[in-house]
């Protein structure tokens, strides 16, 4: 059974930094790609950043420069390094993976798993 389980949100202010992660298991994690979205409420849910088995990273550019996708294979678990948080990042974050392998992608179609999701809020 395959599960994908995000930890880390919370609530902080502006300009602090917070550490997503998430437990991976169920699939082969390391030669598959991951990545994370995010969604607020009455919007689409927007690709963040990913990952793929050889460690090529992508990013949105709302995000670039500011966080950063990392993942350890032996732990399979992913993170999302979060700095310099604005009011505007706040959403609900979710991680994903495909089930095969497959380039960094922001589309949501590659992705066949997916976590329950972590709050992050962020107040001014």
């Amino acid at each position: 059974q395959v599960q994908l389980v995000e930890s880390g949100g919370g609530s902080v202010q502006a300009g602090r930094s917070l550490r997503l992660s998430c437990d991976a298991s169920g699939y082969t994690f390391s030669s598959t790609s991951q990545a994370w979205f995010r969604q607020t409420p009455g919007k689409e849910r927007e690709w963040i950043a990913c990952i793929d088995s050889n460690s090529n990273t992508g990013y949105a550019d709302s995000v670039k420069g500011r966080f950063a996708i990392s993942k350890d294979n032996a732990k399979n678990t992913l993170y999302l390094q979060m700095d310099s948080l604005k009011p505007e990042d706040a959403a609900m974050y979710y991680c994903a993976g495909s089930r095969y392998p497959a380039s960094c992608s922001g589309y949501e179609i590659v992705y066949d798993y997916w976590g329950q999701g972590t709050q992050v809020t962020v107040s001014s």
